[in-house]
């Protein structure tokens, strides 16, 4: 079950992304946050994952090691571990986008079970939304992405078949079917 410490990140998720949006959609990012919660806890997360979950962009988008150590303080190592696990970078300026992907991917096949499941949910909920908004902008959807068309389709073709060598295999399985809808979508256009 879910405790008060839950209940303490959901506060400090949102205070920590209050003035962010989702890239291009205007949908304030606790939706984000909050919809990668609910898919981690769908496929077995514990509290402390789900806690990740909540804060699984915090450093990489809302300060970097500062944001760690308050993460580490409130919520434990473990919690701050999975987050580490699910952040592509905290340097500023950031490494070029192909660079920070391929490091990302190539993490995922030895990753812990706790970072693989926040980030397969993590990415199952940006796949979807990407799904979604295709369905209703086409190709301009691509242009929110700093990967364009071909890029952002490789990074979740190369995430699937990273996730596919992992044991977290219903969630891996759910993640392609989006991806491979994705995919159909994208070779009809």
């Amino acid at each position: 079950m879910l405790a008060e410490r839950f209940t303490a990140a959901l506060t400090y998720a949102t205070q920590l992304h209050a003035n962010q949006v989702r890239k291009g959609s205007g949908v304030p990012y606790i939706a984000h946050l909050l919809g990668v919660a609910s898919i981690a806890l769908e496929y077995g997360a514990n509290e402390n994952e789900a806690i990740a979950a909540l804060l699984h962009d915090a450093v990489e988008d809302q300060g970097g090691a500062a944001t760690r150590e308050e993460i580490r303080l409130h919520f434990g190592n473990e919690v701050t571990a999975t987050v580490d696990g699910c952040t592509d970078t905290d340097t500023t300026p950031k490494p070029p986008w192909r660079q920070r992907k391929e490091a990302y991917i190539a993490h995922i096949p030895t990753a812990s079970q706790s970072v693989v499941l926040v980030s397969a949910a993590d990415k199952l909920y940006n796949a979807r939304s990407i799904l979604k908004d295709y369905r209703l902008l086409g190709e301009s959807l691509w242009e929110r992405f700093q990967g364009g068309k071909e890029g952002t389709l490789w990074y979740y073709r190369a995430l699937v078949d990273a996730f596919n060598q992992t044991e977290m295999t219903a969630i891996a399985e759910e993640l392609e079917r989006v991806v491979i809808e994705i995919e159909v979508l994208a070779s009809k256009k």
